[in-house]
């Protein structure tokens, strides 16, 4: 079946996240996550670096298993899923890394084929035009598919990823920190394809970032976490869950000082972190 022909199975939520938790090395990282994310809403998820953004991702995703509660896309379990299930569910999903992960030795066009060549998802002829016609729909010129990805600009290369994952039709895009590392012209080209992949391919987002102006742009709905070292074991991890303009003047504090980029009560609380010196030793 062609990706682009693919139809939803279910008609409730296309991502769910009902009681996840999930840990490593007895290091909690996400507790008692519940999230419902709706066809077509494009979502960014905020929050201090460590606080399990991109662990999120791998959840929806089906790299990583939570210790306990439920992930399930468009309705199916995925831990219910046998090895070839899992696949046909990730070739509905397209991922833009924060490093863009493109393989080295290959050129752009081998790139940008890779997924769909992978499974067979179109005959060579078809494939040359799929490729052209994504990095045309990134804004990267012609003549670029001989090129290794060493040859390009921090802003092209993530433009590759970004046609790479497209070259999948996927249903969900998930973009992971899309913008780090880029000029503010170049991240504002990154912001500008999230809301025409929304536009024109009808695809969910799930957008990680840190960056207040993508979040203001692209979202139709914010998710803020905050790291479980700094809560209680009985309060929420999930500290909001919103639309973009409810930010600014929030009566929590601390999404307050997070979108404001204010370290407020947090610098106080670094300066109080101390490490136990070591016990004095008896001399010998």
């Amino acid at each position: 079946m062609s990706p682009s022909t693919r139809q939803a199975t279910h008609n409730g939520p296309i991502i769910e996240l009902e009681g996840v938790s999930i840990g490593f090395r007895q290091q909690a990282v996400l507790r008692d996550i519940t999230l419902r994310i709706e066809r077509g809403q494009t979502v960014c998820i905020i929050g201090e670096s460590g606080c399990g953004k991109t662990v999120m991702l791998k959840l929806m995703i089906g790299l990583l298993r939570p210790n306990s509660g439920i992930v399930r896309f468009d309705g199916s379990d995925l831990s219910t899923l046998n090895e070839a299930e899992m696949v046909k569910v990730r070739l509905r999903f397209g991922f833009l890394f924060q490093s863009a992960a493109l393989f080295d030795s290959l050129t752009i066009f081998d790139n940008v084929a890779f997924g769909p060549r992978e499974h067979n998802l179109y005959p060579r002829e078809e494939l040359d035009h799929v490729v052209a016609d994504r990095l045309q729909e990134v804004g990267l010129p012609l003549g670029l598919e001989s090129k290794k990805p060493a040859e390009l600009s921090g802003g092209q290369r993530k433009r590759v990823g970004l046609a790479r994952a497209l070259a999948l039709n996927p249903e969900v895009m998930l973009y992971d920190e899309p913008t780090t590392g880029l000029d503010p012209i170049m991240t504002d080209v990154i912001n500008e394809l999230i809301l025409q992949t929304k536009r024109t391919k009808k695809a969910t987002g799930v957008v990680v970032t840190h960056e207040m102006k993508t979040v203001i742009k692209v979202a139709d709905r914010v998710v803020m976490l905050y790291p479980l070292a700094r809560l209680r074991s009985d309060e929420p991890q999930m500290i909001f869950d919103g639309p973009p303009e409810a930010l600014e003047d929030h009566e929590d504090k601390r999404i307050r000082q997070f979108v404001r980029g204010e370290a407020g009560e947090r610098l106080r609380e670094m300066s109080q972190e101390r490490v136990d010196p070591a016990p004095a030793r008896d001399s010998p």
